[in-house]
């Protein structure tokens, strides 16, 4: 098996990869280099419900790591103005509950119930509106339908058993101060931690890499490299050649601007959720964390300019960003076409991207990371082995762009160039056939992209249904079945949601329990 494993750049990815090998092979010898002028770029503090188990892998409870990184729950996504009508809807981490076969979204279709299709299938909706905390005082997360009362070391067990568990919440936090903790984390357990500037990458006969030659350090070398240079691609794109695969066709936005801002979390509170809202070139995020705001506007650079878009979002964002400095940033919007060639693996941006719309970035390195060590080498990798890998990591990353695409496709929003555009690009082969069917049949599990993305097919149909493209009328075999237990069902998820806002703190209270170290 490869005895070392060199880490060129840190950052989320680096240290998220360094501190799971050296759980996961205690023995191996890790090594991290990064530049001091490098910073991260910090788009993806928001998280996807399958990062709690890397924190489960890794041993650590909230209260060891939240505090530090400045982190909160996040319960949702909330689209704000994504239609030609204002308003907004909630795609939360929780599934539908199936009711004589079918799940509630089609039920709704048929019931048409008073509320909101995601405030009458969902419970996570109000208790995103009344900002509260997944967790009671005493540690135990929500009572819901498909999830029982269960504490930390119980969940362990279950995710550990079953990696791709849903859990009802994930986090946001600080993406530099992330980096910071799990860096401790690492170098704490032997990986080697190195300041200093790669100046060359030397290949050796076979087209390998060989060597990373740095300024100070000299030449470094390793079994297995790991490529966590971001944007950059410096070993795999750059040194290796190998090419990378734009998504431009059918994602269009290539540009964001970030804004880090000051929040009273005391008075204000603190939003369980992102918020992705329409803007006219893009859409705007908002990330809530313990101390301030994380804000920023993904935009398509055929549509704005970095300047005017900086002044949307400050317009976007009120006063609160007055003073606050602007993060430009370029985004790369695809995947390399193959994330692990001969010695050397890309895990994050290196390997591939495709917006931060749904909070898939830290997902993607995970999802590489675990790969990885599924797939880990020998004394040579195998080719087998590496072509699995690329078909795994390919596939997911394929799987997100249809996703987000669809957004794009199924928002009813058309008011400026920017969205008459989305509307007229179309959409990629994959999901072109089954978004027309769509149109007339909310999505199943049996016609979703069936390679593992992370989503499930309730997203798919949330999204339908919220952005404007749902089917019209219900399945014709619902007319044909009695509605009362369905609408049973409805009644109880109101009542269920709530008891929870009555009972469940405000997510202010909780953090700030656990930040005086109580919870």
């Amino acid at each position: 098996m490869a005895q070392s494993v060199l880490i060129v750049g840190g950052g989320s990815s680096g240290w998220m990869t360094a501190a799971y090998l050296v759980r996961a092979f205690p023995d191996l010898k890790v090594t991290v280099v990064e530049s001091d002028k490098i910073s991260t770029i910090g788009v993806g503090e928001a998280t996807f419900s399958t990062i709690k188990i890397f924190f489960d892998y890794l041993g650590l409870k909230e209260s060891d790591w939240m505090p530090e990184c400045n982190a909160t729950y996040k319960m949702a996504i909330k689209f704000v103005n994504w239609r030609n009508e204002p308003g907004h809807f909630y795609h939360p981490f929780q599934r539908y509950e199936t009711v004589d076969g079918f799940n509630l979204g089609e039920w709704w279709l048929h019931v048409r119930p008073p509320q909101a299709f995601d405030q009458a299938c969902f419970t996570i909706p109000a208790l995103c509106e009344t900002q509260r905390s997944p967790r009671y005082m005493d540690g135990r997360v929500f009572d819901e339908r498909v999830q029982s009362f269960f504490d930390d070391d119980q969940r362990t067990a279950r995710a550990l058993a079953e990696h791709r568990a849903q859990y009802p919440y994930a986090y946001h936090f600080d993406a530099a101060l992330f980096a910071k903790f799990l860096r401790s984390y690492a170098t704490a357990r032997g990986v080697t931690h190195l300041i200093d500037e790669v100046t060359d990458i030397r290949l050796s006969e076979d087209g390998a890499i060989g060597g990373v030659q740095t300024r100070t350090s000299g030449e470094l070398s390793a079994d297995l490299y790991v490529d966590c240079t971001g944007f950059r691609g410096l070993l795999l794109n750059q040194a290796l050649g190998e090419p990378f695969i734009s998504f431009g066709e059918y994602l269009l936005n290539d540009s964001a601007v970030a804004l880090q801002v000051p929040s009273d979390t005391e008075r204000s509170g603190i939003n369980p959720f992102t918020t992705a809202a329409a803007l006219t070139s893009g859409w705007a995020w908002n990330i809530p964390l313990y101390n301030r705001n994380g804000t920023g506007y993904v935009y398509c650079s055929r549509f704005a300019t970095p300047d005017a878009a900086e002044a949307e979002l400050r317009a976007h964002v009120g006063p609160a960003a007055e003073g606050c400095k602007a993060n430009h940033i370029k985004m790369r919007i695809g995947r390399s076409r193959n994330s692990w060639v001969k010695n050397c693996v890309a895990i994050g941006l290196a390997s591939g991207f495709v917006e931060p719309l749904e909070s898939t970035g830290i997902f993607f390195i995970q999802h590489n990371i675990e790969e990885l060590v599924a797939h880990f080498p020998g004394h040579e990798p195998d080719e087998r082995s590496v072509h699995d890998f690329n078909r795994v990591v390919g596939g997911c990353i394929d799987g997100v762009r249809d996703f987000l695409a669809l957004h794009y496709q199924a928002a009813t929003r058309s008011d400026t160039p920017f969205w008459r555009a989305v509307k007229e690009t179309p959409p990629p082969p994959s999901l072109a056939e089954r978004f027309d069917h769509w149109k007339h049949c909310l999505p199943t599990s049996k016609n979703i992209e069936p390679q593992y993305h992370g989503f499930e097919a309730y997203s798919y149909s949330v999204m339908m249904l919220g952005l404007g493209s749902a089917p019209t009328k219900p399945l014709p075999t619902l007319a044909r079945r009695t509605p009362t237990t369905a609408q049973q069902a409805f009644d109880a998820i109101r009542r269920r949601a709530q008891h929870l806002t009555n009972q469940l703190p405000s997510q202010r209270d909780y953090l700030a329990r656990m930040h005086d170290g109580v919870a």
